[in-house]
């Protein structure tokens, strides 16, 4: 038994009659009140009716009443407005820092809830409620679904919050920095974003005419033009970047953070960098673009580019290839727009109390195609399709913050599943 499932039984109002030491009668529960997730009291703001009384005021929940002395509430007066204490065993009567008695009341109630809940925890499932959800009303999962992808985009915002911070407050720059991050994708995203930190946007617009110094400037301070020697088009890289690393003081990263292996070619970070040059060429004044493009098929153009030529024929420095154009993909470009574009409008509109910002952000996820990757491969085994990047995000936010963790008393699916058991 733990406090977290006697949360679940209270909020869940599933709970016998309640009788309390020194009343008369059982009482009466108005409002179980509001979840705390910070210090202090359980619940918050309760109303319950004590023979005909109402009073108003927190709820404490413990296993044990004795455990209101073992944590020290007695002598913390933010549990003076405790009206209530719920337990298992009331082993103790206690009090507050004034000296009163608080009500304590054992909470009861079916012991199959605690045995499905015992069901869940126990099992070796990828989620623990696999062999039920598929009983789960549609109404709920589309309710709880669309909630976790606006709590997946909260969670970015407090992300974007530092990063917005650390560039003083500049959306431009940090606009960059997470673009920047996303064409690194998961293998190369960290030093990707040390890149895009290493070379501020401002330099990049001074040279916004050239994709030659663009590249320079961006391979450079990757650090991939090390070489002594190599082909013209890399010897003249070298050289642009030479001058303009002594011209703007700039301190390149090592070319060993950057990793190959186990990559397709395609995705090589050398193919990245010069599509992230053609990119920044193409678009100048990158924030204030993306926040100007309203439409879906506007978006995606804005992220149809191929590298430059000399790429066509390299997926690396100094050592040929067939003819290929390089592309941005279909894959890669919803990518990007899913992880950095979406993410950062919403953050805006949040940050400046304009709801159209963050409602086309979710309208983005509502029209783009649903992700493809391990996690969501997995669902879709299950029966639970992502048809759009509104659900893929949901279902990653699941798993990654309840499932895995088996979080069932604190999501929607998982009480629906306890309760029909």
């Amino acid at each position: 038994m733990t406090e977290d499932f006697l949360h679940y039984i209270w909020r869940s109002s599933l709970f016998y009659p309640l009788s309390i030491n020194g009343f008369r009668h059982n009482i009466e529960v108005l409002c179980a009140g509001e979840q705390n997730m910070n210090s202090g009291p359980d619940f918050l703001d309760a109303r319950i009716r004590f023979d005909k009384i109402v009073f108003a005021g927190n709820v404490e929940i413990h296993i044990n009443a004795s455990d209101w002395y073992r944590h020290g509430h007695h002598h913390n007066k933010a549990y003076d407005n405790v009206i209530l204490q719920l337990v298992m065993n009331r082993d103790a009567e206690v009090r507050r820092t004034t000296g009163e008695i608080i009500p304590t009341a054992e909470l009861r109630f079916d012991s199959k809830l605690i045995s499905g809940y015992r069901q869940l925890l126990r099992n070796e499932y990828w989620i623990p409620c696999q062999p039920y959800i598929h009983h789960v009303n549609a109404g709920i999962n589309d309710e709880w679904l669309t909630s976790l992808a606006v709590r997946r985009l909260e969670q970015k915002s407090l992300i974007l919050r530092d990063v917005l911070h650390q560039n003083q407050n500049s959306w431009e720059e940090t606009f960059y920095q997470q673009l920047a991050h996303n064409f690194g994708f998961r293998l190369n995203g960290e030093i990707f974003r040390l890149l895009a930190r290493s070379l501020p946007y401002k330099l990049i617009m001074k040279h916004r005419n050239s994709i030659f110094q663009i590249e320079s400037m961006l391979f450079g301070q990757a650090g991939m033009l090390t070489s002594n020697k190599g082909d013209d088009y890399f010897e003249a890289l070298k050289r642009e970047y030479q001058f303009l690393k002594r011209k703007y003081n700039l301190i390149p990263l090592e070319k060993h953070l950057w990793k190959f292996l186990r990559l397709r070619p395609a995705n090589f970070p050398t193919i990245r960098i010069a599509q992230f040059s053609s990119f920044l060429q193409k678009t100048p004044y990158l924030f204030s673009t993306i926040m100007e493009t309203g439409d879906r098929k506007k978006m995606e153009s804005l992220f149809k580019i191929s590298a430059s030529e000399y790429w066509n024929t390299h997926y690396v420095f100094n050592k040929t290839s067939g003819m290929n154009v390089k592309n941005l993909g279909r894959f890669a470009l919803n990518s990007i727009i899913i992880n950095t574009v979406v993410p950062v409008l919403y953050f805006y509109g949040q940050q400046r109390l304009m709801d159209e910002y963050s409602e086309r952000a979710i309208n983005f996820l509502k029209c783009l195609p649903g992700e493809k990757n391990s996690v969501i491969s997995k669902w879709g085994t299950l029966g639970i399709e992502a048809g759009n990047a509104l659900i893929s995000q949901a279902l990653l936010q699941q798993k990654n913050e309840f499932c895995n963790y088996r979080r069932c008393l604190n999501c929607k699916i998982g009480i629906n599943v306890i309760n029909r058991r």
